[in-house]
């Protein structure tokens, strides 16, 4: 009190303050900025931030990869290999390379990878989207189709001999664990 005048409030001072204040908070602590969250709950949080922007890389791979003709991929990869980039231009990198962009080019695997890098990527962006609000009902859904889709990325790396897809299942396993324990952290409180 000054002297017993009260001081006005000032024009930033509105009715939606405290709802500006709150989605302030919500937007911080989705970031990570409280010191309360378990670290388990922090690592969650980076691996749904992570897989929201792998989900948006894969939908604008899908649209290019859909608009851009085979030949420009393989040469791509032939550039790649003949250059040294990866090594040994006979080496197991290499190799790899030049029967993926081989399969690119006979059609099936670049209709394969623009359907898998779209639906992914909007199921992701989804998920990501319903995980983030916290929306119970979306944790199970998230486990069940990151599930699925750890299934068929073994079957099609086992089938294609690829060496990203293990890896990108074990990270989508990864992340299931996560949303099973935020799952079951939100369901305790």
């Amino acid at each position: 009190m000054n002297g017993g005048v009260r001081q006005d409030p000032g024009p930033e001072r509105t009715e939606k303050q405290p709802e500006v204040r709150r989605a302030e908070w919500r937007r911080f602590r989705f970031a990570g900025g409280m010191s309360e969250h378990t670290s388990t709950e922090r690592l969650f949080r980076i691996a749904i931030a992570l897989k929201g922007l792998d989900g948006a890389v894969q939908l604008v791979g899908a649209l290019i990869l859909a608009f851009v003709p085979s030949a420009v991929v393989t040469g791509f990869a032939h550039a790649v290999i003949t250059r040294d980039l990866l090594g040994d231009p006979s080496g197991t990198l290499a190799r790899h390379l030049q029967v993926a962009a081989e399969h690119f080019a006979a059609g099936g695997t670049k209709t394969f990878a623009v359907g898998y890098l779209l639906a992914h990527g909007l199921v992701k962006l989804g998920l990501v989207w319903a995980l983030a609000r916290k929306w119970l009902r979306a944790y199970p859904v998230a486990m069940v189709v990151l599930a699925a889709f750890v299934a068929y990325e073994i079957y099609r790396a086992i089938e294609t001999h690829s060496i990203a897809l293990p890896f990108f299942a074990l990270l989508d396993a990864v992340i299931i664990l996560l949303v099973y324990r935020e799952y079951r952290a939100l369901k305790r409180a």
